[in-house]
């Protein structure tokens, strides 16, 4: 997965389509991520005693990472993640400037 937790992303299809964010968490064993603000959906809590009142809480959902494109850190345009070794070390760059990612 060429994604990963931290990183700055667009929605590029679904039904939030342009809509950006950071990555919260990585699911990698079912290739999906989970975006801040995007693919909200409403939670019915029972009471318990983390959430003493209950109800009905909005969180984030899973998304599919194909779905979702790293945003270039110099443009921050929406860009492949290519790989390449640097002083020993492989790292991750934006396909469009080049530029290392982290």
């Amino acid at each position: 997965m060429f994604i990963k937790t931290g990183d700055k992303v667009r929605v590029i299809s679904g039904k939030d389509k342009g809509k950006e964010g950071t990555v919260k968490k990585t699911l990698a064993a079912k290739d999906r991520v989970i975006v801040e603000g995007v693919n909200m959906i409403k939670k019915h809590q029972k009471a318990s005693q983390a959430n003493p009142q209950g109800g009905i809480i909005d969180t984030e959902a899973p998304i599919h990472v194909s779905n979702v494109m790293l945003l270039d850190p110099s443009t921050n345009e929406p860009t492949r993640v290519g790989f390449r070794v640097e002083d020993g070390k492989k790292v991750r760059f934006a396909k469009k400037s080049g530029e290392i990612i982290k």
